[in-house]
């Protein structure tokens, strides 16, 4: 047998496969060139806006998808550092699904269009400048880093956000 027909048999649980590559990237979001963090969090505020428009999501709702788009991250985190070969690979979005979600948590009483800027906005910023704890938080190992600094920025995006609703723009709380 040639050393090329000799498999690890650990390799089929470390890889990403064609269907991880599809969710972690939110269905090719992480895949588009220039900043895919931000194509990811755009694909985000546009399901959060559907998700306003049909179901009319509440804070609950939008602490389940963070949650959700946090386990998924987490549970392929290191396949997909294994497959992609870095650390929290830029390919990898779904971290930015969650902590967008988490930003616009406390939004929902806001006009739906003005909650979903406000929350990309913030969540952007503080993603790319990554307050304490978030940078410390991004060395975690495998898919608990790559998620928890986004759910910090989130959490920060959320509070500042619904500060800014609350101070600045009260006519914008329906």
């Amino acid at each position: 047998m040639n050393e090329s027909a000799k498999k690890d048999p650990n390799q089929e649980s470390r890889s990403l496969g064609r269907a991880g590559r599809i969710i972690v990237s939110f269905f090719g979001l992480g895949y588009l060139p220039v900043a895919p963090g931000s194509w990811g969090s755009a694909g985000a505020a546009l399901l959060y806006l559907a998700l306003r428009y049909t179901v009319d999501p509440g804070f609950l709702t939008c602490i389940a998808v963070a949650v959700l788009f946090s386990l998924v991250t987490v549970a392929l985190g290191s396949r997909a550092e294994a497959a992609y070969g870095r650390k929290d690979p830029s390919h990898v979005v779904t971290d930015e699904v969650a902590g967008y979600f988490l930003s616009a948590a406390f939004l929902v009483p806001v006009h739906p269009v003005a909650a979903a800027l406000c929350a990309f906005l913030l969540f952007r910023v503080l993603d790319v400048l990554k307050p304490p704890p978030a940078r410390m938080l991004e060395k975690l190992p495998g898919g608990w880093g790559i998620v928890l600094d986004d759910l910090a920025a989130g959490g920060y995006a959320c509070l500042l956000g619904h500060g800014v609703f609350l101070l600045a723009l009260p006519r914008y709380i329906a």
